[in-house]
């Protein structure tokens, strides 16, 4: 099993920029496609960024492109998301995942993190 905790999370206003950090534990993710997706209100659970096991390999979804950052460190065992230039429909819960493949991560499938609030005021 794999545990994953979110930390990072807050409110920041429009432009500004959070960083968030997915701790992993239980066992490596070194092996596994990290991501972040992200729910807002009333809106279903979207893909935002991944990244393959390496770190050479990086998706994004188009509101993240340009904007967003995924980064892994495989010796700590964490994944971070920089994001920068926040807009208000950034507002969301946004949670880690870890998978053996971006399918299976897509698909609801791996192992999930609780979450963290992200709240970008305008």
């Amino acid at each position: 099993q794999v545990q994953l905790v979110e930390s990072g999370g807050g409110l920041v206003q429009t432009g500004g920029s959070l960083r968030l950090s997915c701790a992993a534990s239980g066992r490596t993710v070194s092996n596994y496609v990290m991501g972040w997706f992200r729910q807002a209100p009333g809106k279903e659970r979207e893909f935002a960024a991944a990244i393959n096991w390496t770190g050479s390999v990086t998706y994004y979804a188009d509101f993240a492109k340009g904007r967003f950052t995924i980064s892994r460190d495989n010796a700590k065992n964490t994944v971070h998301l920089l994001m920068n230039s926040l807009k208000p429909e950034d507002t969301a819960i946004y949670y880690c995942a870890a998978a053996v493949t971006l399918g299976v991560m897509s698909s609801r499938g791996g192992f999930w993190g609780q979450g963290t609030q992200v709240t970008v005021s305008s």
